[in-house]
């Protein structure tokens, strides 16, 4: 029995510097990962996603070129060494991330699988192939991966998901991508600008603003990608790939079929002798300061449901750390990573409409945001919601360029409990897209 003072399973986002933290206490720890470290955002999240992005955008702006009076040859994309370019920046990452967590006094990084035991009445054990491990305090930072929907046929061809699809090393000629989520849509949009054939079978961006979730859907279909707003409800093997029946009687048949409709979190990994009680949506119940229904052990990221993100993981670390932080009054900016970016924060205008509150709203097009005319990207919207009464800033959408940084300003205003009045107050840099947030704070007319 190998004994320590902590045992971090995961080293995805918020378990390696948990982990660093306890053994720079003093305190023995192991840290166990059973595929690579650095998580789904390292591996197959995250930035691999975001570099395949960029060579993306690459492509998509030289077909552009002459919009802005710049002429180019005929544009053509080397996938493989797209792929190439990505794996590089992957692994540099991770044999940095390796190569600090071995250097790291008292900390003992151990790869393999492990399964968890726990006890009242005493320290938990955790098995890693023929080695058992012991220690009071247990951190759970395992994640969630992709699932896969009851979909009749779907367990009998062979699909990819985020993982096997950042595995390929040619273009898939056309590609069916079941799900129109944020995984569905940045995948959907990329393919396309390499070359593939994309059909996105699904509602594009479901938990937007119909509004919003239109705009997203026509961008996609403007640069090619074709939506099939239905249901798959039977996929089956065909002679030249596979075919996906919908729920309306379209059939579409590709050489490639991405399936993005959804996570499950990984705590079935951990094997069925572990005690934790799950919520109502199968991830592990949690308290504000990250405990379980059992006494020394703690779910961090993606497997406690209290955000799906590389962000909100990390910041579970901090928060964990600092006793003095808790989960109580997160307030969650997240982004979908298409081109332009989509940012959201609080409240969606749906979501405004069924509080009961009195709500102020103020919209622009991107068309009259004088950056985005000058930069020829006017793609989109912004928009901002307020509390009449309070003043307390609701929420935003930001569909357009800088979206994603657009949110996280908003964010930060609702984190500190910033009235609305104090941002229209702020002076702005000339010409940027958020000098425009002013702006919309003057703006602000009621529901």
């Amino acid at each position: 029995m190998d004994r320590f003072d902590a045992i971090v399973i995961g080293a995805g986002q918020a378990g390696p510097g948990v982990a660093a933290d306890l053994a720079g206490r003093h305190a023995r720890v192991a840290l166990i990962e059973l595929e690579q470290v650095g998580g789904t955002c390292l591996n197959h999240g995250c930035r691999p996603t975001k570099a395949l992005r960029a060579s993306a955008q690459a492509a998509h702006r030289a077909r552009r070129a002459a919009d802005y009076g710049v002429h180019t040859g005929e544009v053509t994309v080397d996938f493989p060494a797209v792929m190439q370019r990505m794996h590089g920046m992957v692994e540099t990452w991770r044999s940095g991330l390796r190569d600090w967590l071995l250097s790291v006094d008292h900390l003992e990084l151990i790869m393999g699988p492990a399964q968890l035991h726990t006890s009242g009445q005493g320290p938990h054990r955790v098995t890693v192939g023929d080695r058992e491990l012991e220690a009071p305090e247990i951190y759970l930072d395992v994640g969630a991966r992709a699932s896969a929907p009851p979909i009749p046929g779907l367990d009998q061809v062979s699909y990819l998901t985020e993982v096997e699809l950042l595995r390929l090393t040619s273009l898939p000629e056309q590609l069916i991508i079941i799900g129109g989520s944020y995984i569905g849509c940045e995948f959907g949009q990329m393919f396309a600008r390499f070359g593939s054939e994309v059909t996105i079978v699904g509602a594009i961006a479901p938990r937007e603003d119909d509004d919003v979730s239109e705009s997203v859907a026509t961008t996609l279909q403007d640069e090619g990608v074709r939506i099939v707003p239905s249901r798959a409800t039977r996929v089956e093997s065909a002679e030249n790939g596979t075919t996906v029946t919908c729920q309306d009687g379209t059939q579409i048949t590709a050489s490639h079929l991405l399936v993005a409709a959804g996570r499950r979190p990984n705590v079935d990994l951990l094997g069925d002798d572990h005690g934790l009680e799950f919520d109502d949506r199968g991830y592990l119940r949690i308290d504000s300061r990250f405990a379980t229904s059992v006494p020394g052990v703690w779910a961090l990221g993606d497997v406690n449901g209290h955000g799906a993100f590389t962000h909100t993981a990390y910041q579970d670390s901090q928060i964990l750390l600092d006793p003095d932080r808790s989960l109580e009054g997160r307030i969650t900016a997240y982004a979908m990573f298409t081109d332009p970016p989509l940012g959201r924060v609080g409240m969606t205008l749906a979501e405004a409409r069924a509080s009961g509150r009195r709500v102020l709203k103020a919209e622009l097009p991107m068309s009259r945001v004088s950056r985005a005319v000058l930069d020829s990207e006017t793609i989109g919207l912004m928009r901002v919601l307020v509390d009449a009464d309070t003043e307390e800033i609701l929420g935003a959408t930001f569909f357009g360029l800088s979206g994603d940084d657009l949110a996280q300003q908003i964010g930060l205003a609702m984190q500190a409990k910033v009235g609305y009045k104090a941002v229209r107050d702020a002076l702005p840099i000339h010409p940027t897209v958020a000098e425009f947030i002013p702006t919309l704070m003057s703006s602000l007319t009621e529901l």
